[in-house]
């Protein structure tokens, strides 16, 4: 009997140890060095580290769209124009059109524009994000009004640029121009600030230039593109990066935060900075990269960048290019246009029917991609590719 509760308590302390272990390397710390641009570089095959799902959208007169992801769900996807004509495209999860919706106005329960959409699939609601009145209006997924509330923001302020479906209550937003707390949940009822999420910083930096046009007394703002300070993450957790901090933060469901990258040198230290971006980040490599915050109308040396990862087995920093295994030939995946989705769906990545078809009729496709593509017209809306974890843990 004693040696069976002996035996019992060292396999006990085993697993202990090796749970231990496992969060210990879910949770280390990555130092990354941003001054540092030219690493022995690495050609990944997206394939051997996430899984892909294609989903063509179906085409018709009325559903004609240049297939600007907004937000998957378990049945719906929901997609929107990049120009601002106000149309709201509902897919089902395969792709099959159901509905378009248009609300753009002056009026009560309309938007005057659409900077990006939020999805609760569970109570089948759509937050649209109006930045210009710095609202938020809320839609079931049928186009029927339900509700609006403003946004917390102070009026020299920008309104919210990222908005995820935190929990069944709140959504996590970041505030770009808040000087000292960006990141926030709201109440989804009524848009009240139901948590603060501090993360330290000295002074407030932005990725962005500024110009005056003289001729017409404007000023006008550039960027590098788009980017996401909000990351959704393994297990419900979700990745906080603030530029104008040396940390990228993990932040739990019980609201801890835990560091999870550093940053050096100091970007308070820096002139011109080299901020740090996260686009994609799997169970092995950490894709980033790098902006130089440099813009010369005169040149090319515009938000200059470096394509950098951290491999997680090898322990240390690759420059990197990424190919779509389902091209026979070498198709680059250009990381910088994938937008983070959910837990689930890590991000997505838009394919244009034309070329899609032209490479169908190359014979330079193979698997789900080339059955796809034999039925598209030059025409059609694009297909979406879905990248997800194999695994999560």
């Amino acid at each position: 009997m004693k040696i069976a509760n002996l035996i019992l308590v060292i396999i006990l302390l085993t697993i202990m140890t090796e749970c231990n272990g496992n969060i210990q390397s879910n949770n280390e710390l990555i130092k990354v060095d941003v001054s540092k641009s030219s690493y022995h570089k690495k050609e990944l095959i997206l394939q051997d580290f996430m899984d892909v799902e294609y989903v063509p959208l179906e085409t018709t007169d009325s559903f004609i769209n240049q297939g600007f992801i907004q937000a998957v769900g378990k049945n719906f996807i929901l997609l929107k124009n990049r120009n601002p004509d106000g149309d709201i495209f509902v897919y089902d999860r395969t792709g099959k059109a159901l509905r378009k919706i248009n609300h753009k106005g002056q009026g009560n329960g309309e938007y005057t524009n659409i900077f990006n959409i939020t999805l609760d699939e569970g109570k089948e609601e759509m937050f649209i994000n109006d930045i210009f009145t710095k609202k938020i209006l809320v839609y079931d997924i049928c186009g029927k009004f339900k509700r609006s509330f403003n946004q917390k923001v102070n009026a020299d302020e920008m309104a919210y640029r990222d908005i995820f479906n935190f929990d069944r209550d709140n959504l996590i937003c970041y505030d770009q121009f808040n000087k000292e707390i960006a990141f926030f949940l709201i109440s989804k009822q009524d848009g009240n600030i139901t948590k603060e999420i501090k993360i330290p910083f000295k002074e407030k930096k932005s990725l962005t230039h500024q110009f005056i046009d003289k001729v017409n007394n404007t000023t006008f703002t550039v960027g590098p593109g788009p980017y996401s300070s909000i990351i959704p993450y393994y297990n419900d957790n979700w990745i906080l990066s603030e530029i104008s901090s040396d940390t990228v933060y993990t932040i739990f469901p019980d609201y801890n935060l835990h560091p999870f990258i550093a940053k050096t040198p100091s970007i308070q230290s820096m002139n011109p900075e080299v901020f740090l971006i996260l686009r994609l980040l799997s169970s092995r490599y950490y894709l980033m990269e790098s902006i130089k915050n440099v813009y010369d109308s005169n040149t090319n040396d515009k938000f200059p960048k470096t394509f950098i990862m951290y491999d997680r087995e090898e322990k240390t920093m690759f420059n990197y290019t990424v190919y779509n295994g389902d091209f026979l030939n070498k198709e680059e995946i250009h990381m910088d246009m994938t937008r983070p989705i959910n837990h689930e769906i890590e991000s997505w990545y838009p394919l244009d029917a034309n070329q899609l078809v032209e490479s169908y009729k190359k014979g330079e496709l193979k698997g789900k991609l080339k059955e796809i593509a034999s039925k598209l017209k030059e025409d059609d809306n694009p297909v979406i590719m879905l990248i997800k974890h194999k695994n999560k843990g």
